[in-house]
């Protein structure tokens, strides 16, 4: 055997002294360590959460401020950019402070027509004597039956589809009914921007100003206006509230409402606001009449609102607006009663206004206001009707045109039989009847005539109050058959 050493059998190494582990460090893990993965997916958690957090936080803060934003909207509904006052007429000048509202007033210059209403712009070559280069259809081309019933009167020359408020004035100012009759001053109560004018004319006082106006002659009047409706005579220049300018509806909601035992009853003090938001429209949108010789403006109201009232009043005061040319019947012309129908139908009994349909609400960020392009809610169903009524556009379009449909075709019956009576009562005229054995009938064919005409000239086709619309028209057929069977029975 050998003396020499043995080789060292390899073994494990002994473990390093503790200061050279500290240096070296932890042994670096596996990425397919189980312990390392849980490691990881903790701090991606943590990251994940500190980066929502702050996301969260960003948008808290923008959302805040957006609020904060909208409140100081809410608390200021306008900027003051210029000072209004209770002369200040221009609607321009009003929409530097209201520009939204203002926005909506100029539309009302579009021509879209519905099934039973409204007008598409028709070309007019202008002349010395009407300068406009568009208009509305003429209604006595569509119904030439309007013609007959409006014998001997200024509709009977020119009748035209109803145009926004844009054309008020000059649709007025301009109609060939201008040429066929002298009108009066008191045709611009509800043709224009009178607050300014009738207290200029009064100096000061609005119904001294109204009355001189009334009695003038149009053209001399005219001269006084400048524009259609504008802001001022529906709103206080400074508290912007609701307010109603126009005599005309001051006396006649006065005289009603004392025939109802509220004496002395003044709306711009009186009147809720929602009240307001129908009555601002009943300023222009009514039945009246020119009483005397100094053409005092009147609301046929003091009875009551329906048709059977006014006419019980106009039959009163013995008053006609001409002599039929073809019979000689006294007859009377409704004008725009849709503030009398609304009253009796049941939007009206359910409190609604004619600004919640005609000028609903819409949201402009933070801001609610009136669309003021005052417009048939047919146009714009999604917001004047859908509010209330649930169901599709198509559906709630379907339902207002079935009530028109079937008013329009009894119209088209009552303008018949009215038609007839004319006709039959012409040949009594021209065969020589007496006055005598005529009256009856020639106030058969006033009655007829002045319920048919209540329907006629206002301009919802019966929408507003259908089942009063169809009993008027019912009671004008009737009316008018009496009248033929009267002729016949002497």
């Amino acid at each position: 055997m050998s003396d020499e050493p043995s080789s060292p059998q390899p073994g494990p190494e002994p473990d390093p002294p503790r200061s050279a582990r500290a240096v070296e460090g932890p042994p670096t893990p596996s990425p397919h360590d189980p312990i390392d993965r849980a490691m990881r997916r903790r701090w991606l958690l943590v990251g994940t959460a500190i980066g929502m957090a702050a996301v969260v936080a960003g948008l808290t803060a923008a959302l805040l401020l957006n609020i904060h934003a909208r409140k100081d909207e809410a608390r200021n509904p306008f900027y003051r950019v210029v000072e209004l006052t209770d002369e200040t007429e221009d609607p321009a000048t009003w929409g530097m402070n209201f520009a939204f509202q203002y926005d909506g007033y100029k539309r009302t210059v579009d021509m879209v027509r519905t099934r039973f209403g409204g007008s598409e712009a028709m070309p007019h070559t202008p002349s010395q004597t009407d300068p406009r280069s568009t208009v509305s259809q003429s209604r006595l081309d569509e119904d030439p039956r309007l013609r007959t019933m409006w014998a001997g009167y200024a509709f009977a020359i020119d009748f035209r589809e109803e145009r926004g408020h844009a054309y008020m004035l000059d649709d007025q100012t301009f109609t060939g009914r201008q040429q066929a009759a002298k009108q009066p001053g008191a045709c611009l109560h509800c043709h224009a921007s009178v607050y300014l004018p009738y207290r200029r004319l009064g100096g000061g006082d609005l119904v001294a100003g109204f009355e001189k106006m009334n009695a003038m002659p149009y053209f001399e009047a005219r001269k006084l206006v400048e524009r259609s409706v504008a802001c001022i005579d529906c709103h206080d220049p400074e508290t912007m509230q609701l307010r109603i300018t126009r005599p005309g509806f001051l006396e006649g909601i006065r005289a009603l409402k004392a025939s109802q035992g509220m004496p002395d009853y003044d709306p711009n003090t009186m009147a809720s606001r929602q009240e307001m938001r129908s009555f601002v429209c009943g300023q222009c949108h009514v039945e009246y009449y020119f009483e005397g010789p100094e053409k005092r403006l009147v609301y046929p109201w003091a009875k009551g609102l329906r048709v059977d009232d006014i006419y019980a009043y106009y039959e009163e005061r013995q008053h006609k607006d001409w002599v039929h040319a073809e019979t000689g019947a006294p007859v009377l012309k409704a004008q725009h009663p849709e503030f009398e129908m609304w009253s009796q139908g049941i939007h009206a009994r359910s409190g609604v206004a004619c600004a919640d349909c005609h000028m609903p609400y819409t949201r402009t960020g933070a801001l609610k206001i009136s669309d003021h392009q005052v417009r048939s809610p047919v146009l714009n169903i999604d917001r004047a009707c859908r509010t209330c009524h649930h169901f599709d556009d198509a559906e709630l379009k379907s339902r207002v045109e079935g009530l028109q449909e079937r008013v329009f075709g009894l119209r088209n019956r009552a303008l018949d039989a009215l038609v007839d009576l004319i006709h039959d009562l012409s040949a009594a005229v021209a065969a020589g009847r007496d006055d005598a054995t005529l009256a009856r009938p020639r106030a058969l064919q006033r009655q007829a005539q002045f319920y048919l005409d209540f329907v006629e000239a206002e301009n919802s086709v019966g929408f507003h109050a259908s089942e009063e619309a169809e009993r008027i028209l019912a009671e004008a057929i009737d009316f008018a058959r009496q009248g033929q069977l009267a002729l016949r029975d002497q």
